[in-house]
């Protein structure tokens, strides 16, 4: 049996009270961090300080100090609406090599799973994305779930060894993702590589671009109606695995990410993305990542991931 507590590190549970008074409690006053606390949990929110795999991929270091930056954040805000018991268990530490940091990753978000529990991911690069969706694949069986990658890039890269760009191409090419069962939403088609998008055209993974998932009037339709006709036909227990890379936000609005683009969704579009997935009854596990506090700009991006956590936890079905 997995010592989920052995695995992290605790966070600073007084950080983010100031500014409530004691008869209006923020966040910092509600969620629990003493061990005693996780068995009466719903949600349970996991920490990965390390941007590895962002180097690996060429891209411009920063994540490791976000979950950090976003708790700060996040215990700034209210408890209006929240009926979720939340837990934060902590940070994973980095511990020695990104691979061997995966597997500690693997082990808790399995147990946490196993446990019944949602799971909010903070990182941290998108490399995550990989020891996530294995324990998806371990806990519920491969063809038992759905992937979801919110991202202005696909993350399909071939690469010899893990990064930030290959996690759902390794997840796919060792049999833990099943590609009917996976979508690329909000890509943006100067970013894609033609070889890495005519691998999952041909694979059969649901693509649906920036210009697609914006041209209903609201931002998520095009995806509800995909997610739609998948469940039909299968059980109401397949369960979902949602992957926001801050990237696919515009840099008006997220301007502390990875890869900024002045183009993207609205930061009212991507929140709205977040609110589906919160609605699906058996979302299992919601990921934020490349939120890069080096280059933020007043705490923005860091606000808008909070910001998503709270809408996610008010908002969970």
């Amino acid at each position: 049996m997995t010592d989920i507590f052995a695995l992290t590190t605790r966070p600073e549970s007084s950080r983010g009270s100031a500014g409530h008074m004691s008869s209006d409690p923020g966040l910092s006053e509600y969620i629990r961090t003493d061990p005693s606390h996780y068995a009466a949990s719903d949600i349970v929110i996991i920490g990965c300080p390390w941007d590895e795999g962002i180097r690996r991929s060429g891209g411009r270091p920063g994540a490791a100090s976000a979950p950090d930056a976003i708790r700060q954040r996040f215990l700034e805000l209210t408890t209006f609406n929240l009926k979720k018991r939340l837990f934060d268990i902590g940070d994973i530490p980095f511990n020695e090599s990104l691979e061997s940091t995966h597997a500690n990753l693997r082990l808790l978000v399995e147990s946490i799973l196993k446990d019944g529990k949602r799971i909010i991911v903070i990182g941290g690069g998108g490399d995550v994305s990989y020891p996530d969706g294995l324990a998806m694949a371990a806990t519920f069986a491969p063809d038992e779930w759905i992937a979801v990658n919110i991202d202005s890039r696909l993350d399909v890269r071939r690469s010899d060894r893990i990064c930030s760009g290959s996690a759902f191409r390794r997840l796919m090419d060792e049999g833990s993702l099943i590609p009917n069962k996976f979508y690329e939403a909000g890509y943006q088609s100067h970013f894609t590589s033609p070889a890495d998008y005519d691998h999952i055209r041909a694979a059969g993974v649901h693509r649906i671009s920036l210009e697609l998932l914006r041209s209903r009037a609201e931002a998520d339709l095009e995806l509800k109606e995909q997610i739609r006709q998948k469940f039909i036909g299968h059980s109401s227990a397949l369960n979902t695995f949602f992957s926001f890379d801050m990237s696919v936000v515009r840099m008006a609005d997220a301007p502390g990410t990875t890869s900024p683009s002045p183009l993207g969704l609205r930061a009212g579009e991507f929140i709205q993305l977040v609110k589906y997935a919160a609605s699906l009854a058996n979302t299992r596990i919601v990921e934020f990542t490349e939120m890069n506090p080096d280059h933020d700009i007043d705490g923005r991006t860091a606000m808008l991931v909070a910001i998503a956590m709270h809408r996610f936890c008010t908002n969970t079905a």
